[in-house]
Protein backbone atom coordinates (compact mmCIF):
# COMPACT_ATOMS: atom_id res chain seq x y z
CA UNK A 1 0.00 0.00 0.00
CA UNK A 2 1.10 3.31 -0.58
CA UNK A 3 2.56 5.17 2.21
CA UNK A 4 1.54 8.51 3.57
CA UNK A 5 2.83 11.75 3.67
CA UNK A 6 2.62 13.95 6.63
CA UNK A 7 0.16 16.95 4.91
CA UNK A 8 -2.16 19.14 6.43
CA UNK A 9 -5.25 17.41 5.61
CA UNK A 10 -4.30 13.69 6.51
CA UNK A 11 -2.72 15.54 9.20
CA UNK A 12 -6.40 16.41 10.46
CA UNK A 13 -7.90 13.84 9.53
CA UNK A 14 -5.60 11.74 11.33
CA UNK A 15 -6.36 13.89 14.34
CA UNK A 16 -9.72 13.34 14.36
CA UNK A 17 -9.89 9.66 13.49
CA UNK A 18 -7.30 8.22 15.45
CA UNK A 19 -7.39 10.94 18.56
CA UNK A 20 -4.91 8.53 20.38
CA UNK A 21 -1.93 8.48 18.70
CA UNK A 22 0.09 11.34 17.07
CA UNK A 23 -0.50 11.99 13.44
CA UNK A 24 2.68 10.09 12.48
CA UNK A 25 1.47 7.41 14.27
CA UNK A 26 -1.35 7.34 12.76
CA UNK A 27 -0.47 7.35 9.31
CA UNK A 28 2.13 5.08 9.61
CA UNK A 29 0.29 2.27 10.40
CA UNK A 30 -2.83 2.01 7.17
CA UNK A 31 -4.96 -0.45 7.95
CA UNK A 32 -5.52 0.44 11.64
CA UNK A 33 -5.78 4.51 10.20
CA UNK A 34 -8.15 2.73 6.96
CA UNK A 35 -10.36 1.14 10.01
CA UNK A 36 -10.40 4.13 12.10
CA UNK A 37 -11.53 6.94 9.41
CA UNK A 38 -13.65 4.06 7.60
CA UNK A 39 -15.81 3.40 10.87
CA UNK A 40 -15.38 6.92 12.64
CA UNK A 41 -14.45 9.19 9.90
CA UNK A 42 -16.66 12.45 8.68
CA UNK A 43 -17.46 13.17 4.99
CA UNK A 44 -14.46 14.97 4.52
CA UNK A 45 -12.27 11.90 6.20
CA UNK A 46 -13.30 9.39 3.57
CA UNK A 47 -12.86 11.80 0.97
CA UNK A 48 -9.17 12.81 2.19
CA UNK A 49 -8.40 9.34 2.66
CA UNK A 50 -9.97 8.54 -1.16
CA UNK A 51 -7.51 11.41 -2.32
CA UNK A 52 -4.49 9.27 -1.33
CA UNK A 53 -5.63 5.75 -1.92
CA UNK A 54 -6.88 4.16 -4.42
CA UNK A 55 -10.38 2.09 -3.95
CA UNK A 56 -8.62 -1.13 -4.29
CA UNK A 57 -6.01 -0.43 -1.85
CA UNK A 58 -8.73 0.52 0.54
CA UNK A 59 -11.20 -2.70 -0.10
CA UNK A 60 -7.21 -4.65 0.84
CA UNK A 61 -7.14 -2.33 3.66
CA UNK A 62 -10.41 -3.77 4.61
CA UNK A 63 -9.58 -7.42 4.46
CA UNK A 64 -6.81 -6.79 6.51
CA UNK A 65 -8.63 -5.02 9.01
CA UNK A 66 -7.65 -4.79 12.88
CA UNK A 67 -10.45 -6.53 15.35
CA UNK A 68 -12.35 -4.45 17.45
CA UNK A 69 -12.51 -1.10 14.65
CA UNK A 70 -15.74 -1.79 12.94
CA UNK A 71 -18.89 -2.19 13.66
CA UNK A 72 -21.42 -4.00 11.98
CA UNK A 73 -23.22 -1.28 10.28
CA UNK A 74 -19.69 0.32 8.84
CA UNK A 75 -18.44 -2.91 8.36
CA UNK A 76 -21.49 -3.86 5.72
CA UNK A 77 -21.18 -0.61 3.80
CA UNK A 78 -17.62 -0.55 3.12
CA UNK A 79 -17.55 -3.98 2.08
CA UNK A 80 -20.61 -3.48 -0.22
CA UNK A 81 -19.10 -0.10 -1.18
CA UNK A 82 -15.35 -1.06 -2.01
CA UNK A 83 -15.47 -4.75 -2.54
CA UNK A 84 -19.40 -5.33 -4.03
CA UNK A 85 -20.09 -7.66 -1.17
CA UNK A 86 -23.68 -7.59 -0.18
CA UNK A 87 -22.64 -10.50 2.30
CA UNK A 88 -19.70 -9.11 3.92
CA UNK A 89 -17.45 -11.72 5.63
CA UNK A 90 -18.05 -11.85 9.67
CA UNK A 91 -16.28 -8.75 10.97
CA UNK A 92 -12.63 -9.54 12.46
CA UNK A 93 -12.31 -10.60 16.12
CA UNK A 94 -9.94 -11.13 18.16
CA UNK A 95 -8.48 -14.23 19.78
CA UNK A 96 -7.08 -15.46 22.66
CA UNK A 97 -5.78 -18.83 21.66
CA UNK A 98 -7.39 -21.96 21.37
CA UNK A 99 -10.33 -22.04 24.19
CA UNK A 100 -10.86 -25.80 23.23
CA UNK A 101 -7.09 -26.88 23.72
CA UNK A 102 -6.98 -24.86 27.22
CA UNK A 103 -10.03 -26.62 28.52
CA UNK A 104 -9.16 -29.99 27.58
CA UNK A 105 -5.77 -29.53 29.65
Amino acid sequence: MTPLPLTPDLILMARRCVWFKSPADALSSLDHLVAHVLTFGMHRDVQTLRAHLSDSELGAALDRAPPGIFDARSWAYWNWILLGRADPPPMPRRTFGDVNAEMAA
